[in-house]
């Protein structure tokens, strides 16, 4: 099998040298080249055709969101972003994985987590490398807040039920894209998006911004309610457990489950748990299988549950395996994500896998 070709575009020389010769250790990525800025960058995909961009976020002369946005319609780049821990360096990787890229990786303070990334980031490109970049899925344009029509659903307003959601590699946007749509009369929700810490937080204020309901990263004893979205906080792993009538967030540290914390897993499960019937679940695009067990579980229990079709993902895995396991009772597509969602939570449905 042929090695997968990687251009690494960074603005600083040190960063070219580790990602260089970390990745090079890999026997199955070879580092076509690199480029100290966009300009570079566009000679060196036209010359070395590589099959995955590795781009800094921060650059001078052009920054990598706006090459991104440049080189997308034109030339179609499976790009995984390289990302700094900062406010800056967040919103930026936002826009890109909007514009088109695939995933991201931050960049340790130190050489402290270094073997951490350079791993990582070798996982991220080979699962990109598997990825059809000229599909259209990948490119979604910003909605205007509560844009849809479908807004005004009119659901009772019931603290009973619950959604729970689950994803990974391509499920910003795809939670975004689906969570727009929303009307304030929607049961809770809780979301685990497989994130570091930090970025949690500001992709729950970007989403905050775009959609009618409130959504914020959950803290420890938050009560969920509706009208609004609590999203897991990176490395921390997020359960539902109920007092009373009422649900109510946990949140602490604790060991990584399937290789994330958070994990879909452990909040599927205490969903299972503590919800049942009450509960859907949606699994989202997503790399590996994380959340496939614990779905399974929750439709045991009675619960709804949904998955994203193969078609729409960016990545099949955490939807397929889910699948395969059986604890998905109907795959969709991405846009009737929503409108099944809404569907689901009608008080009587027919059992099956006929679609919804």
């Amino acid at each position: 099998m042929k090695p997968i070709r990687v251009l690494i575009v960074d603005d600083s020389a040190l960063v070219r040298q580790i990602l260089s010769q970390g990745l090079a250790k890999d026997p199955q990525i070879e580092v076509a080249g690199t480029a100290h800025d966009a300009y570079a960058a566009r000679d060196l995909i036209v010359t070395k055709q590589p099959d995955v961009l590795t781009l800094d976020v921060e650059m001078p002369r052009m920054d990598g969101i706006e090459f991104l946005r440049r080189l997308m319609p034109q030339h179609p780049m499976r790009t995984i972003m390289v990302s700094s821990m900062t406010e800056r360096g967040a919103k930026v990787t936002f826009d890109a994985l909007a514009a088109g890229a695939i995933d991201f990786v931050t960049k340790p303070h130190g050489s402290q987590g270094l073997n951490a990334m350079i791993s990582e980031l070798c996982e991220k490109i080979k699962m990109a490398a598997k990825v059809d970049i000229h599909a259209k899925k990948y490119f979604h344009p910003a909605p205007q807040k509560m844009h849809s029509a479908i807004r005004d659903e009119p659901f009772p307003k019931s603290s009973h039920k619950i959604i729970a959601i689950g994803a990974s590699t391509g499920g910003t946007e795809a939670i975004r894209k689906i969570v727009v749509q929303f009307p304030l009369t929607i049961p809770g929700i809780v979301v685990v998006q497989h994130m570091p810490p930090g970025f949690t937080k500001m992709f729950a204020d970007r989403l905050n911004k775009e959609c009618a309901i409130d959504i914020k990263e959950a803290e420890n004893g938050d009560q969920i309610g509706p009208g609004q979205m609590l999203i897991a906080p990176g490395a921390k792993q997020m359960t539902v457990r109920r007092e009373g009538e009422n649900y109510r967030i946990v949140c602490q540290e604790a060991e990584k489950v399937n290789g994330h914390c958070p994990s879909v897993d452990v909040l599927f499960r205490s969903v299972a748990q503590h919800v049942g019937a009450n509960a859907i679940g949606v699994i989202l695009t997503g790399m590996g299988n994380d959340g496939a067990e614990g779905m399974s579980i929750m439709r045991k229990h009675g619960a709804r549950t949904l998955g994203q079709d193969e078609k729409s993902s960016v990545v099949f895995g955490m939807p397929n395996e889910a699948d395969k396991r059986g604890g998905v009772e109907h795959l969709i597509s991405l846009d009737q994500m929503a409108s099944a969602i809404f569907r689901a939570l009608a008080p009587a449905h027919e059992p099956g896998r006929s679609e919804p």
